[in-house]
């Protein structure tokens, strides 16, 4: 994946910011075809356009049909980046919705991302039903505005910032133009 290259070669820092993607999605989810307002045919064409962008970044897809609300999840993610090991949980949710499409918005999905990451699973559990990390997306979905964002991925380093699946040489030259520097060999 180019961001895993790119952290490879110089030495930057990878923060992940959440950002209110569809924020008024019910919990119990959406049909794409009601979020895009269009019908099955394009929903087709939808999910093959993902699938070669995913392809291209060498990341699993499946055939979705429906969106959740992902609010949960991010607070879950925000907490588990404080843990060891935690980082595994974004490639870990991406894959339980993305390919496996499973309600990222149910407290047992949850658990079992969690889980399959090696968190502790009480502390999980409490982060999900006391909204530990509640204050922290919300300010998370702050920055995400006042940065501009309009959509993921978004890469920002110093005061610029590109908006979706980018080529390689155009996240190297965001990060080289902000003073990001090689690493040493």
């Amino acid at each position: 994946m180019r961001i895993e290259a790119i952290q490879k070669t110089y030495n930057v820092n990878i923060e992940f910011i959440h950002f209110p993607l569809h924020p008024d999605t019910p919990s119990e989810g959406k049909s794409l075809e009601a979020l895009f307002n269009t019908n099955a045919d394009e929903i087709v064409k939808k999910n093959a356009h993902m699938k070669g962008l995913m392809d291209a970044e060498g990341l699993p897809y499946g055939v979705r049909t429906h969106t959740y609300n992902s609010r949960l999840a991010q607070e879950l993610a925000a907490w588990a980046v404080t843990q060891p090991g935690g980082e595994a949980i974004h490639l870990a949710l991406f894959v339980a919705y993305f390919v496996e499409t499973r309600n990222v918005a149910e407290r047992e999905v949850l658990l079992d991302v969690a889980a399959s990451v090696g968190l502790d699973l009480e502390m999980a559990a409490k982060v999900i039903d006391e909204r530990l990390y509640q204050e922290k997306v919300d300010a998370d979905w702050q920055k995400s505005r006042q940065y501009g964002v309009t959509g993921v991925p978004t890469y920002v380093s110093g005061q610029a910032g590109v908006v979706g699946a980018q080529p390689y040489e155009v996240i190297e030259q965001l990060i080289v133009e902000a003073g990001a520097l090689k690493r040493s060999e």
